[in-house]
């Protein structure tokens, strides 16, 4: 039986240039989806998945995130004079009871490897989860969940992935899984990875997408800090290079995955998440009617 994943990583140094001038000053993890931030979202999938001790990996000078995380005693004492019950209980689940946060800082943009490897220290020797904010993922049951459900009988590593249009592999991982056919409870084994290769050149158009369920030994092939695709330290080579060592699984998880670190995935994601939201019941006809007028 493999051990419980009760911590997880979020890496949370990029600068976000996609989305300037909105992220010169306000971190790209902290763009509203409706009116939670997209971080709010990956703390929220983490604890339902029963992750116990969250490490956020930022760079220098991002201090808005760790705000956020920090309790406001002077506004919670204004929301509570003024009665404001709602409003103190959304702040209350910003950091969910029973959760423990720590930060560490990512000195250089070294890449998604490298910003795995500055927690090392933290999550010690035990398997742990990797979310990446910027892939908001909408289903019944949380995504990490999921993950953690079908982890039991796979242990080793498992990564969550999707079809990909062709054409833009060059964006992703992108796994070899042999016989793409067969998936048992949506598990597939992993036989190669390629980090954003080309079109002619990907084995599949099966992406990871930003959650992983990985073991420490990653750290140890981290430490050598390679370069790969785009001269930075990939996690996507790091895990490659543990096939055969270790498992390595595919499980393509239930829901609609928004990727938030793109213009259009993350207003789509606005839009999916507010059509949820009864408080907002009156924003289907006014998109109709927008989309009706053009």
């Amino acid at each position: 039986m493999p051990k419980p994943i009760r911590k997880a990583v979020f890496p949370v140094a990029g600068l976000g240039t996609r989305f300037l001038p909105a992220t010169k000053a306000v971190p790209k993890e902290m763009l509203p989806v409706v009116d939670r931030p997209l971080i709010d979202y990956a703390v929220a999938e983490a604890a339902a998945a029963g992750v116990t001790h969250m490490i956020f990996v930022t760079a220098k000078g991002k201090s808005a995130l760790q705000n956020h995380l920090d309790r406001h005693v002077e506004l919670e004492a204004v929301l509570r004079t003024k009665g404001k019950t709602a409003e103190l209980e959304r702040l209350a689940a910003v950091v969910p009871d029973g959760v423990r946060c720590s930060v560490e800082i990512q000195t250089a943009p070294l890449g998604l490897g490298h910003a795995v490897w500055c927690a090392r220290r933290i999550v010690g020797d035990e398997p742990f989860a990797v979310i990446l904010p910027d892939d908001v993922v909408m289903a019944g049951t949380g995504c990490l969940a999921q993950m953690i459900a079908r982890y039991g009988a796979t242990g080793g590593n498992l990564l969550a992935v999707q079809d990909v249009p062709p054409e833009r592999t060059d964006r992703y991982g992108i796994l070899d899984v042999g016989n793409d056919e067969d998936w048992p409870g949506g598990v597939a084994e992993v036989r190669g990875l390629v980090e954003k290769p080309a079109p002619a050149d990907a084995p599949s158009t099966l992406s990871i997408i930003g959650r992983y369920i990985l073991q420490p030994e990653i750290f140890s092939v981290l430490e050598n800090g390679e370069r790969g695709a785009g001269g930075e330290i990939q996690l996507t080579d790091a895990i490659a290079a543990l096939i055969g060592r270790q498992p390595v699984h595919g499980y393509r998880f239930e829901g609609v995955r928004f990727d938030c670190g793109d213009r259009q995935g993350w207003l789509s994601a606005n839009v999916a998440f507010a059509l949820q939201r009864p408080d907002l019941e009156g924003i289907r006809d006014k998109l109709r009617r927008l989309i009706e007028s053009d």
